[in-house]
């Protein structure tokens, strides 16, 4: 079966939960929309539909339930899957205007900035925002649960240079770095608008993909917080120089350019990062060795196309997938050889369509979770449907 059948219109279909509640449908069409681009007429070869072996998805419209007490997502910034296959939600309330915030009529109530979902989508946990002991970020992004539950929060506002790190239920933990203190991205106690988080279990060390204000990958131990090292681009020391504009047509930079969105490890060590707006994946060994990288559409330009990285379930992770905010569409690569081999998507607020993709996730199942941002505001969930 086509990928593409995900991706179709549904209109009779009435969309519950967080998938796109009725009320998000009448609170998500204010603002101006930001330009898009849906791939047509590519000049960089594109898969074929179906190809051979490559894991195919369907949008589920039903997963999901009507949030509790008339809540309603912003912009949904972050998701994690942890190891009950819970799915957890991280989203911004700052981003709701006052007719969203009900100021204006019945609709409705920011929601908690953090939700935890069952399998079938039923609210399980909520929680977040400012508390003693620690700086809330100002735009929350990105969320990790690591192999302890312990929940990791970034956030990508001009003062967050910070993460951190709660139990399960919301207690505080451990924050790396401070408020307002950014000093680039050789500075080893402070973040710059850190974008991606993700725990190795093996060395409990915490990696940073650091981000919207600095250009780097930084490492600290998850118990202390202690520094450990960094690296940017090709696994040369971070610079803060001014960089010319993308140009597609010129070699690439040896250097990232913002945001470092998102980081990845995977079972065999390797380390995967997202730099979007150069529209590559740079590969490494966890000590920044660099071993090689690919483009995914370089000619793409705006926001770019690597917004993320997730590797597949099973135990070999065979594949690479690389939600792509510009295209709104999740490219599907073969992790040995870095080749697209599939995609799946397009923009549209219909159900299998994206309207600013922003993160991605996986289930043991092999199930896909998927995030949008700015008017977008919704979380869906992709069920893997063969081979």
């Amino acid at each position: 079966m086509a990928t593409r059948r995900s991706c179709l219109p549904i209109p009779a279909i009435r969309l519950v939960g967080l998938l796109l509640p009725p009320l998000a449908i009448a609170c998500a069409d204010s603002g101006r929309p930001p330009e898009v681009v849906t791939p047509q007429s590519p000049t960089s070869p594109l898969p074929a539909s179906s190809a051979a072996g490559v894991p195919q998805y369907e949008v589920d419209p039903f997963w999901g339930r009507e949030l509790p007490n008339n809540w309603i997502l912003g912009q949904v910034s972050g998701i994690a899957v942890d190891k009950r296959d819970h799915v957890w939600v991280l989203h911004r309330p700052s981003t709701l205007d006052p007719r969203q915030r009900g100021e204006e009529g019945m609709c409705c109530v920011p929601a908690p900035p953090v939700i935890e979902l069952d399998p079938e989508g039923h609210v399980a946990r909520f929680w977040g925002g400012p508390g003693a002991g620690y700086e809330w970020p100002e735009s929350e992004h990105g969320i990790h649960v690591d192999h302890e539950d312990h929940v990791w929060i970034g956030g990508n506002a001009a003062n967050d240079a910070h993460v951190l790190k709660f139990t399960s239920d919301g207690n505080f933990l451990l924050q790396i770095g401070r408020a307002g203190q950014s000093d680039g991205s050789n500075d080893t106690d402070d973040l710059g608008r850190p974008a991606g988080i993700r725990v190795d279990p093996v060395a409990n060390e915490v990696y940073i993909a650091d981000g919207y204000g600095n250009r780097r990958v930084i490492v600290f131990d998850a118990e202390t917080g202690a520094y450990r090292r960094h690296w940017g681009a090709y696994g040369e020391p971070p610079d803060d120089t001014d960089l010319p504009t993308y140009d597609p047509t010129t070699e690439p930079i040896r250097h990232y350019r913002s945001p470092v969105h998102d980081v990845a490890i995977a079972n065999d060590g390797l380390v995967y990062v997202a730099d979007r707006t150069n529209n590559r994946v740079q590969v490494f060994q966890k000590d920044g060795s660099f071993v090689t990288e690919t483009f995914i559409r370089p000619e793409t330009l705006g926001s770019g196309t690597a917004s993320g990285v997730t590797l597949s379930e099973d135990s070999e992770q065979q594949w690479l997938f690389v939600p792509d905010g510009t295209n709104n569409v999740v490219w599907v690569l073969d992790r040995a050889t870095l080749a697209v081999r599939d995609f799946f998507g397009r923009l549209g607020k219909n159900a299998g369509q994206f309207y600013r993709l922003h993160n991605l996730a996986i289930d043991s199942r092999g199930n896909l979770y998927t995030t949008e941002v700015n008017v977008g505001q919704r979380v869906q969930k992709f069920d893997r449907v063969g081979p």
